[in-house]
């Protein structure tokens, strides 16, 4: 068969049975490898969607450009859409991608523009907030927006479940696959279940996103935001194409497990995959130990190809020095909090106490800072440093409130953060860092902890 672009060779990728990492789980696990897409992608699908929808509206005219912010995947979808139909692309990425994402993205002709990862979704620097600006002002330009853009979980439910369905001849029993804008698991998810409504849908989302707790108790809580390394799914934001009504459960995976997950599938099952595909792997398999009963049939989405991660995953060095190969200098803020053996009780105080009181509080327990809590949410941080110099400049500043000559809110980091990644966040302006362990209890880790780790 001849095809007459690149595009139409997007879809009907192949269903693999994992045999070596599913050792021992009753049931049948099998893999949906969308690294088969011409993109390595599953996001090849919505982007092409995005696009055709886009032109049936008249929003996207001969010769326009295609504005997105994106992880890489979605942009790459995108970029071979508009090669095939002669349209310019402009990428917004967070700078935690990797370079490989920047390079391919650039090799196929779009411009990429790289922001910071650790602003607010609001904020005029964010990934998202520079690709809005930039399709106000350039003429006959559009912003598919994938996190909002139906399309996406519609290219799903058009494509990639009837596909599932067919080809495990209606047996599913389970899907599951990682959350970042929804489309992939909540398309398909909402297909499948149209065809069989006992379907399990679980949701693969990472430390430091906000997918589970939400689903769980209904709350947006900022304090489950913080950086992570895990590229491609987890979110800030709530996009409208994520439907918790489909999803049944979510379960979250560590930037390590994820990364070694990954490996895993390359070397027992000859799959070289993305981070991502690890996540949803190790996920899966710890739903499956504990649910999966023997005639079930449980599917797992691979979102994406591991060449993208050459100089993370696939580089020895790189998950040494994060902590997540056993051969390591130093150890992780998990292995400082366990080293207190619980003993630690997080000191803070409110937004509405007095700068007195903050004061006492510190020379009584003999610390340096606190955060500045306001009801359940890290406002704002005192220091010691910071104190004495605006008590310097007005001695009456002891009776005001907290809130009113308080620092910006400490940085909160993963667990599995290792020293050196702990060391370069530590600064001038970021005297100590806050980091939730499994049960959600917040912990405090300052240069003396790094300090003490080092030397032990």
């Amino acid at each position: 068969m001849i095809y007459n672009s690149i595009i139409e060779t997007i879809g009907n990728t192949p269903m693999v049975r994992l045999n070596k990492v599913a050792k021992g789980i009753a049931g049948t696990v099998l893999a949906k490898v969308e690294y088969f897409n011409p993109g390595n992608s599953t996001k090849d699908r919505m982007a092409l969607k995005m696009i055709e929808d886009a032109e049936k509206a008249g929003l996207l005219k001969p010769g326009g450009t295609i504005i997105e912010g994106t992880s890489g995947n979605t942009g790459m979808g995108l970029a071979l859409t508009a090669v095939a139909k002669g349209y310019k692309c402009i990428f917004t990425m967070a700078d935690k991608q990797s370079q490989e994402k920047i390079n391919i993205l650039r090799a196929v002709g779009a411009e990429v523009i790289v922001c910071p990862t650790n602003v607010e979704p609001e904020d005029p620097r964010s990934y998202y907030s520079v690709a809005r600006k930039l399709n106000k002002e350039i003429p006959n330009s559009i912003y598919p927006n994938q996190y909002d853009n139906p399309s996406n979980a519609q290219a799903h439910f058009e494509s990639t479940g009837p596909e599932i369905w067919t080809q495990t001849a209606g047996k599913i029993t389970h899907y599951v696959a990682t959350v970042g804008t929804g489309g992939s698991m909540c398309g398909t998810a909402r297909y499948l279940k149209q065809q069989n409504p006992n379907l399990v849908a679980v949701g693969i989302d990472t430390y430091g996103s906000v997918f589970k707790k939400y689903k769980e108790t209904g709350i947006f809580d900022k304090n489950e935001v913080y950086p992570y390394l895990t590229e491609g799914f987890g979110e800030d934001i709530l996009p409208k194409n994520v439907d918790f009504d489909i999803i049944d459960q979510f379960i979250k995976v560590t930037d390590k497990d994820g990364a070694i997950a990954a490996r895993r599938l390359a070397r027992e099952e000859g799959m070289f995959v993305g981070w991502s595909s690890g996540s949803a792997l190790h996920g899966a398999l710890e739903y499956a130990k504990e649910n999966l009963k023997k005639d079930d049939v449980m599917v797992i989405l691979l979102p994406d190809h591991g060449t993208r991660y050459l100089n993370k995953v696939y580089n020895d060095m790189w998950m040494k020095d994060h902590g997540f190969l056993e051969e390591r200098a130093y150890g992780t803020a998990r292995e400082i909090i366990a080293g207190r053996n619980g003993k630690d009780t997080l000191l803070t105080v409110t937004k509405k106490s007095s700068i007195g009181e903050a004061i006492r509080i510190m020379n009584k327990e003999g610390v340096d800072q606190m955060p500045v809590l306001d009801g359940n949410e890290f406002v704002g941080s005192v220091t010691t440093s910071s104190l004495i110099e605006k008590i310097i400049q007005d001695p009456t500043i002891k009776d005001k409130a907290v809130g009113e000559i308080m620092d910006k809110p400490m940085q909160v980091v993963a667990l599995d953060s290792t020293l050196d990644v702990l060391t370069s966040m530590l600064n001038k302006s970021n005297k100590a860092l806050l980091v939730r362990d499994e049960q959600e209890k917040a912990h405090i880790i300052t240069q003396h902890d790094i300090l003490k780790a080092m030397t032990v």
